[in-house]
């Protein structure tokens, strides 16, 4: 079943094409990469899936529960509260508050409570904030970021960054999960972590995930099928292995040296 489907997405801004009749399919439970050289259009689609951006025109349409819903022109706000939720190229926590604060932000738009019981503190209110706190801070147990807590999220180094901005994401319990180059700036050893994490996460929290990485190793690895962007079009969908052999693909992205990874 495709959880996410897109027909003839455009992005134009005033005489410039960034995303052109851009057609996609992502199903339940699949690890789906998007891959193409800088400016082909990648980050600009994901600004649409989740309302950052409107469309000039086509269609997006989200399966949830079975029931279809059509999700251009949302705000992202709508989006992330209709089950999807994304990070992004330059990491963008609330730096100024703490790392559990970071999760439970994104978890208050499950909240139980009212207005009036968060003014008077109501006992409703208290036990919501005491759960928010507790799922919160398990949340970061699996990010390995517990005793980090009460820290600054600006404090953190830039690998315990991603993996709060992940967990932030996740937080809102999405069921689909966009990454955009989640392991830009890391070495290797903590792109192997990373890859690890997301292959868990996926399989914990039953997510759907698209992902945008550069670091051609991590999606090969770990993407079923792989979509490939070119000047905002699509010009190859398929398995890694099918990616690595198209010509036109090593063309305009992988070279032939990269397309033996």
């Amino acid at each position: 079943m495709a959880i996410l489907t897109v027909k003839k997405l455009t992005k134009s801004f005033g005489g410039l094409t960034a995303v052109s009749n851009v057609n996609m399919e992502i199903h339940q439970g699949e690890l789906v990469g998007l891959i193409g050289p800088n400016g082909a259009g990648k980050t600009t689609l994901f600004n649409l899936l989740t309302g950052v951006y409107v469309p000039t025109s086509g269609k997006i349409t989200l399966n949830k529960d079975g029931k279809e819903k059509s999700m251009q022109g949302l705000k992202p706000y709508t989006i992330c509260k209709a089950g999807v939720a994304r990070t992004f190229q330059n990491i963008r926590l609330f730096k100024e508050l703490t790392v559990l604060d970071n999760v439970r932000i994104a978890m208050h738009q499950n909240v139980k409570y009212g207005l009036a019981a968060s003014f008077f503190h109501l006992p409703s209110y208290v036990r919501e904030e005491k759960k928010l706190v507790q799922e919160s801070t398990d949340f970061l147990k699996i990010f390995k970021l517990e005793d980090k807590k009460d820290e600054l999220a600006k404090n953190l180094s830039y690998g315990e960054q991603r993996h709060l901005e992940i967990a932030r994401a996740l937080a809102t319990n999405p069921s689909l999960l966009l990454l955009d180059e989640p392991a830009a700036g890391m070495n290797p050893a903590e792109t192997a972590q990373l890859t690890e994490l997301i292959e868990w996460i996926r399989g914990e929290f039953n997510l759907t995930i698209l992902l945008i990485e550069h670091d051609m190793s991590l999606v090969m690895k770990i993407c079923e099928r792989i979509y490939v962007l070119d000047y905002g079009t699509v010009i190859a969908n398929g398995t890694p292995d099918e990616i690595k052999s198209n010509k036109r693909v090593i063309e305009a992205y992988l070279g032939e040296e990269a397309s033996h990874v």
